[in-house]
């Protein structure tokens, strides 16, 4: 929250499509703004453009794993009658991204038609599920086994240093702080409305996330994290799904699980997509005279749409060569993304709260006497668990989980 509450105060006073991108150019000395708007614009459109990336990877690990939760369980073999395959998976993402490409083409006014409805459908949907997982699945976990047992499942011999790996999903779903604000160019009122969002999908997202989770925790069978892993249908959640009643029961679920998803997906993309209208804009991009035109039909940026269009599906080809190249890939989101919102408050506590060199305005969503010592927290947990992601999940470390620490192997 405090991440969120420091981004929101500077594009309150900032609203534009670049974000915090946008913001460096206030917050530093004149000559120092042409490098640091470059390294925090590349590090914010290179997280985003992973995250959206991991988002429709999932989208069609979600899909192929309802494909294998219907075709039937052979008890003679103990496996599905459908097995995904990396091939399925990356063939089924690009099409995602086509269809989310879309969807983001659409002028400003249908789009708006189409996202309201995420919220209400994710808050709806996740406690509806939460019940009837709690309700159908059979010897529930006791509290005392999901409250208080925590595994070691990286092998680091650590289980302090494996709950805090753990915070790579959660880091991983509770980012994009600024995608609003990449579309404050599209809305009214902005300066408020864009911070009000930030601060209100963090407090929604934390709390339907934590029964989400909270929800797993008690249903999985006989608390065996190991078996659930390895299941059959290559999604853990999924399984969970099929082991609360069957098919039919897990694939009725399973289906307002994908919705969300792929509306998460879009609106990601959206944020992508004008936070690169906004780099070619200033010129940033190899042919950004192309990619900064808007369409005069539907006045959304065609070109920047399609560009990221086109690298998500890209990246995704890499999992046909290594599924862990690809996951390293995705692991960049939380990083990148968080890094370039922290540099920019950086950049504002020294030259601005501490050296007094600039004079950073206020917007209409200000924290007053708390903004500095809101900022520093948010500063040393982005400092601590940023590097806390970069360590590879597993151990032993070999040439394959090497390219966390040493980003060098994923191109090797």
């Amino acid at each position: 929250m405090t991440i969120a509450l420091s981004i929101a105060e500077l594009v309150s006073a900032y609203p534009t499509a670049g974000g915090m991108y946008f913001v460096t150019k206030y917050v530093v000395p004149k000559k120092h703004v042409p490098l640091a708007s470059w390294i925090v614009g590349w590090s914010n459109f290179l997280g985003q453009t992973a995250g959206v990336t991991s988002v429709g990877y999932s989208v069609g690990q979600m899909l192929l794993a309802a494909c294998a939760m219907g075709s039937g369980f052979d008890e003679q073999t103990q496996s599905f009658n459908y097995i995904p395959t990396a091939k399925h998976t990356v063939g089924l993402s690009v099409a995602i991204f086509i269809v989310m490409g879309i969807i983001c083409s659409f002028p400003t006014k249908w789009l708006h038609e189409c996202v309201i409805w995420f919220a209400p459908i994710n808050v709806l949907a996740s406690v509806a599920i939460s019940i009837t997982l709690l309700t159908l699945t059979k010897d529930l976990n006791s509290a005392k086994n999901v409250f208080g047992n925590v595994s070691d499942g990286t092998n680091w011999n650590s289980k302090g240093l494996s709950f805090l790996i753990g915070f790579l999903a959660v880091a991983w779903t509770m980012t994009d702080y600024d995608a609003t604000t990449h579309i404050s160019e599209e809305t009214r009122k902005a300066a408020i409305r864009g911070p009000v969002a930030i601060t209100q999908a963090v407090l929604i997202s934390g709390i339907v996330g934590w029964l989400l989770t909270i929800t797993l925790g008690f249903c999985i069978l006989d608390g065996d994290v190991s078996s659930l892993l390895s299941n059959g249908l290559g999604n853990p959640a999924a399984q969970i799904f099929y082991n609360a009643r069957g098919p039919k029961a897990g694939l009725a679920m399973w289906f307002w699980v994908i919705l969300i998803q792929f509306f998460t997906g879009c609106t990601a993309m959206l944020a992508d997509t004008r936070m690169a209208y906004a780099f070619a804009r200033d010129n940033a991009f190899p042919f950004s005279e192309t990619f900064k035109l808007m369409n005069h039909k539907t006045l959304t940026p065609l070109y920047s749409v399609w560009l990221v269009v086109a690298i998500c599906s890209c990246l995704s080809l890499i999992a046909l060569g290594s599924v862990e190249t690809i996951n390293s890939i995705f692991g960049i989101t939380a990083p990148a993304l968080d890094c370039s919102y922290m540099a920019v408050v950086a950049f504002k506590l020294y030259y601005s709260d501490y050296t007094k060199q600039l004079t950073v305005r206020k917007g209409p969503f200000t924290l007053g006497k708390y903004s500095m010592p809101i900022n520093i927290i948010a500063l040393c947990w982005t400092s601590l668990i940023t590097v806390i992601l970069l360590f590879p999940t597993t151990r032993p470390i070999t040439s394959t989980n090497m390219y966390v620490l040493f980003p060098g192997r994923v191109l090797g």
